[in-house]
């Protein structure tokens, strides 16, 4: 198998790096300067409410919708969202007393996938651009579809935990205000109406959305950083553990299975399974601690999951080898 030894190197090399940026933020995290819960909200508000909302508008507003290749993202998305709400309606029924946000935080953790950071440079460097090719539109749309199915999942929880809005309607609506007039959909929002209207963004607006979208990726490894000197990983083995292996075998099989029967042979399905396969991303993080639920599992397994996929990463290549 060619690909086991390239593979294995590309992702040690790239995990060097992601854990590296991690210790910087430990390392922050012991100081007296950023020890402490005001530092960690402070700068996950940032990345939530500055930076993030920079990258989305300026992704959504310049993707190419018609050249996207449809039916390759259905095979990807179709079982990835359908994983996302499995769990999430699972977790709603065994976590009816814990935070209401939680369902949601399971959900994104075991469905979303670092695309970038270790998605782009590993396709890159095994597939090159034909790789990349079927990787890239995957990864356009991964943010804008997975955020958003989970806001709408979250702030309809919240709705109805708020005893100021009873009643179905007043739930409806309060959901309907709170998904749209959110950090991550309004700029979703915002960046199809200028897509659609074919509204050109200026050049010095783009450069500063430009700008501020590279620091999400940065911010977030820091803040992984952060998050595991002021919470440890303490208690929490156990939801680890079927986290990473619902992301890490669960997610990859059930694409695999959607590709296969919907005909993708060769390069192009073992790109789409490879993309299933990756470890949980940092906006999973993110997602947790702004809604204060679940942080300190959900730090622990994504820093368990990008471990494991040093070994199941190339366990799936095998596999997408014999399959064909």
């Amino acid at each position: 198998m060619t690909h086991t030894r390239p593979v294995s190197t590309v992702i040690i090399a790239k995990l060097a790096a992601i854990f590296a940026v991690v210790a910087v933020g430990y390392g922050c995290g012991r100081t007296e300067m950023f020890a402490g819960e005001r530092a960690l909200r402070l700068l996950t508000d940032l990345a939530f409410f500055v930076f993030t909302p920079a990258l989305l508008f300026r992704l959504t507003a310049s993707i190419d919708l018609a050249t996207l290749p449809w039916p390759v993202i259905g095979v990807y998305f179709g079982p990835t969202v359908a994983l996302l709400l499995v769990v999430y309606a699972v977790q709603r029924v065994r976590l009816r007393a814990a935070e209401p946000a939680a369902p949601s935080v399971r959900a994104i953790t075991s469905s979303f996938g670092n695309t970038v950071q270790l998605g782009i440079p590993i396709v890159l460097a095994l597939f090159g651009d034909a790789g990349l090719a079927v990787h890239v539109p995957i990864t356009s749309l991964h943010t804008l579809v997975l955020l958003t199915v989970l806001t709408v999942l979250v702030e309809s929880d919240l709705s109805r935990r708020d005893e100021a809005r009873p009643g179905v309607v007043g739930t409806a609506l309060l959901t309907a205000r709170r998904t749209v007039i959110h950090p991550v959909v309004l700029p979703v929002l915002l960046g199809l109406a200028v897509n659609v209207v074919g509204l050109p963004i200026p050049g010095p607006v783009d450069e500063v959305l430009a700008l501020l979208g590279q620091a999400v990726v940065p911010l977030c490894l820091v803040l992984i950083g952060l998050s595991l000197a002021h919470y440890g990983v303490r208690g929490v083995a156990g939801p680890v553990v079927w986290l990473s292996a619902v992301k890490l075998l669960v997610h990859p099989a059930l694409v695999l299975g959607v590709g296969y029967a919907a005909g993708l042979r060769g390069l192009v399905l073992t790109v789409v399974v490879l993309c299933a396969a990756l470890p949980t991303g940092s906006n999973a993080q993110l997602f947790a601690q702004r809604y204060g639920a679940r942080e300190v599992e959900t730090t622990a397994a994504l820093m368990a999951s990008t471990l494991a996929f040093a070994v199941t990463g190339p366990a799936w290549l095998l596999v997408l080898a014999a399959v064909g």
